[in-house]
């Protein structure tokens, strides 16, 4: 990296990303999933719009900017957030962790089918390797596999991230606008969704719980708007394909959170599952890299291997 401080940026990236599904599992303790997913929306705007401020970036007034962005926030932030703290209220939150990586899988998928993405054989490979990963944690084959209401719920979320990037690589990138500032604006737009959600369990009492609301509040201001704030800064000192490493980093983090804070143990399965997965992800986006010495290409592939999911992620908070 360029900057020595990068390597502190992503991995406090990766931490606050990868804490996000410990602290919605804390945050069910105080709010139902609707309640997490509208206070994570308002939080996490409020706070992207203070540092647009800070930093003198303007909102765009472009109608039908707006309108596209508007469509991306449904399918990138209200509903995806809804659907991972729904859950997460019957799923270990590392396992969730697990099943997000699965999103550059679904963005590969869903690129396909809209015709946005070709299918070189290497990439088919990895494809198939990538979902054979997600079988292994499923383990449909065994009497106590994880295939349930909560795992589909999460993995819903992750396939609704793939179509989100889909939609905004195709309507949203290239228009000039300030990835930040795009931000601020999804999580704007966003509060609408979360507001119609809300009657789906989220006009209960909010149930006093210090440490709950504390990580509901860390989730919002952190997690999603300085977390965003942060990973534009490393792309901004390093590259998209350099910051997007943090694709590769989150889920350990997710399971090692969750093993240390609330005791989770997650079978030798799942993780073996996951590694599937995320070898899966990287054959998905490898280019051929020509003659060269074997460490380089083996790096070099490492590195392009989630461009096109850089590149999106960019333009918006998932996480």
């Amino acid at each position: 990296m360029n900057n020595p401080a990068s390597y502190l940026r992503l991995g406090a990236l990766a931490l606050f990303w990868g804490a996000s599904f410990l602290l919605i599992k804390l945050g069910l303790e105080a709010m139902s999933p609707t309640q997490i997913a509208f206070a994570r929306i308002v939080l996490g705007a409020l706070t992207l719009l203070a540092i647009c401020a800070v930093r003198g970036l303007r909102i765009p007034g472009d109608r039908n900017l707006w309108k596209h962005v508007a469509v991306a926030a449904l399918l990138s932030n209200a509903l995806p957030w809804v659907l991972l703290a729904a859950g997460e209220q019957s799923v270990e939150s590392g396992l969730a962790g697990v099943l997000n990586a699965t999103t550059p899988l679904w963005t590969v998928l869903f690129g396909l089918l809209a015709g946005r993405e070709a299918l070189p054989p290497r990439r088919a490979a990895g494809l198939l390797l990538g979902f054979l990963g997600v079988l292994v944690i499923f383990a449909p084959w065994q009497g106590g596999g994880l295939l349930s209401w909560g795992v589909l719920s999460c993995v819903a979320a992750a396939a609704s991230y793939g179509i989100g990037f889909v939609y905004t690589g195709r309507f949203i990138t290239g228009r000039g606008t300030p990835p930040l500032a795009l931000a601020g604006m999804q999580l704007t737009a966003a509060i609408g969704f979360s507001l119609l959600a809300l009657p789906i369990g989220g006009l209960r009492l909010v149930h006093w719980n210090p440490v709950a609301l504390l990580a509901i509040l860390a989730l919002g201001v952190v997690g999603t708007g300085i977390g965003f704030a942060l990973n534009y800064r490393l792309i901004g000192d390093e590259g998209a394909t350099t910051a997007s490493t943090v694709t590769y980093i989150m889920p350990a983090f997710s399971v090692l959170l969750g093993w240390i804070l609330l005791g989770e143990q997650l079978p030798f399965r799942v993780l073996l599952g996951m590694a599937v997965v995320l070898v899966g992800v990287a054959m998905t986006h490898r280019k051929g890299s020509g003659q060269g010495m074997l460490r380089g290409r083996v790096r070099g592939a490492f590195m392009r291997g989630s461009q096109l999911y850089a590149e999106l992620a960019t333009n918006h908070p998932m996480k």
